[in-house]
C-alpha cells in the first residue's frame, strides 16, 4: 500500500467546501453533546438519591409502619419502650423525623415501638402488707404512669394474722389490665387483744412508770401539774383509772405528773406530738439525744395514735425524738 497517497493531503483541495464545513459542524456538535452529557452525568452525581416525604406512622402497627416506610424508600431503626396503654403493645409511639420531614431516600428513620404496660394482669398481694406493695409497684413502672394504686386507707378487720398483713383484695389476682386501676385491700389489725390490767403507777418515778406502761400494754395520756400537800416531785401523782381495773387496749389512761424541782444543768417539760390515728397499734419510741454521749430511749410502747405525751428530765440543750416504726416523726429540742 502506498502510505504517501493515502495521506495525501493535497487532495483535501478538491473537497467540496460545503462537505467540508458539515463535516467540522458534525465534530463540533458531538463534542458539545458530549460535553453537555458529561455536565448532567456530574450534576446527577451531585444530587445524590431522591428526596422523599416521611409518612407518619404513629400508632401504627410495626408491620404496616415498615411497610409505609418501605414504600418511601425508608429504612427502620427500632427500639422498644413500656407504655402506660397495655393496648398499646406492637404500636409506633414516637418516630424520628417527625411526620412531614423531606429527607434523602435510604435515610433510617428511629421508631419507638410499645413493648404495652410494665404489667399487664394484677398482681396477688394477699400476704403482703401495704408498704410492700406500694415500694413494689413505684419498682415496676419506674418512669411510667403507674396503671395500679393502691386505695387509701385500706378496710382493717381484726384476724390472726400479724398486724398490717393483706388478707385480701380487690381487684383479684390475675385480671387484665386495660387501663388504670385503684386496689382496694382488706388489710389484718392483728388478733383482737383482750382487755388490759391498769398498773398502779401513782409514786412512781419517771423511769418506774415507763417502765410499768411497756408492760402492762396500756395507752396512756400524760399531764404535768406542780405537786400539792405531800405529794412528791418527780412522781407519778395521780391516775384517773383505778388500779387493777381492765380496760380496752385503745382506751387511754390519764396519768398526772408531778413537776420536778428544778436542778441546774437540767431541762423538764412533757413532750407532746400529735399522731394520726393508726388501725392498730404501731411501735413508737421516744428517744433523748443529750449534748454528748449516746442516745437513749425515754419509753418505748405500741401506741394507738392520736396524742403521744411523755414528760422528761433531760440534760439541757438534749434533743427528743420520737420514733414510729423506725421512722422519725418529731425531733424538738428540750425546754422548748
Amino acid at each position: 500500500m502506498n502510505f504517501r497517497s493515502f495521506f495525501d493531503f493535497r487532495k483535501l483541495d478538491d473537497i467540496d467546501p460545503r462537505h467540508f464545513r458539515t463535516a467540522i459542524l458534525a465534530l463540533v456538535s458531538l463534542v458539545i453533546l458530549m460535553g453537555l452529557s458529561g455536565l448532567i452525568a456530574f450534576f446527577l452525581a451531585l444530587r445524590g438519591q431522591e428526596q422523599t416525604l416521611v409518612p407518619d406512622v404513629i400508632d401504627l402497627e410495626l408491620s404496616s409502619a415498615l411497610i409505609k416506610l418501605q414504600e418511601k424508600e425508608l429504612y427502620p431503626r427500632v427500639s422498644l419502650r413500656f407504655s402506660n396503654d397495655p393496648e398499646s403493645r406492637g404500636r409506633i409511639l414516637e418516630q424520628d423525623p417527625s411526620p412531614g420531614a423531606i429527607v434523602k431516600a435510604g435515610r433510617r428513620i428511629a421508631l419507638v415501638v410499645s413493648r404495652g404496660a410494665a404489667q399487664d394482669k394484677v398482681g396477688d398481694y394477699v400476704g403482703q402488707t401495704v408498704d410492700e406493695v406500694k415500694i413494689h409497684l413505684q419498682t415496676v413502672f419506674g418512669s411510667t404512669r403507674q396503671l395500679i394504686t393502691v386505695r387509701e386507707p385500706p378496710v382493717y378487720i381484726y384476724d390472726k394474722s400479724p398486724a398490717g398483713t393483706i388478707l385480701e383484695q380487690s381487684p383479684a389476682p390475675n385480671v387484665d389490665l386495660s387501663g388504670p386501676t385503684q386496689l382496694t385491700f382488706v388489710v389484718s389489725r392483728g388478733p383482737e387483744k383482750a382487755k388490759v390490767k391498769v398498773p398502779d403507777l401513782v409514786g412512781l418515778s419517771l423511769q418506774e412508770a415507763a417502765l410499768q406502761i411497756e408492760k402492762s400494754g396500756i395507752a396512756f395520756q400524760f399531764t404535768v401539774r406542780g405537786p400539792e400537800g405531800r405529794e412528791r416531785p418527780g412522781t407519778v401523782v395521780a391516775q384517773l383509772s383505778d388500779p387493777g381495773a381492765l380496760i380496752d387496749p385503745s382506751e387511754a389512761v390519764t396519768i398526772v405528773f408531778g413537776a420536778p424541782a428544778a436542778a441546774e444543768g437540767m431541762a423538764s417539760g412533757l413532750f407532746s406530738q400529735s399522731l394520726p390515728e393508726y388501725p392498730y397499734p404501731l411501735r413508737s419510741v421516744l428517744y433523748t439525744e443529750p449534748p454528748t454521749g449516746p442516745r437513749v430511749p425515754l419509753i418505748s410502747v405500741d401506741h394507738p395514735g392520736r396524742l403521744f405525751t411523755m414528760p422528761y428530765v433531760v440534760p439541757q440543750g438534749s434533743v427528743l425524738v420520737l420514733q414510729v416504726l423506725n421512722k422519725v416523726v418529731a425531733r424538738v429540742e428540750a425546754g422548748r
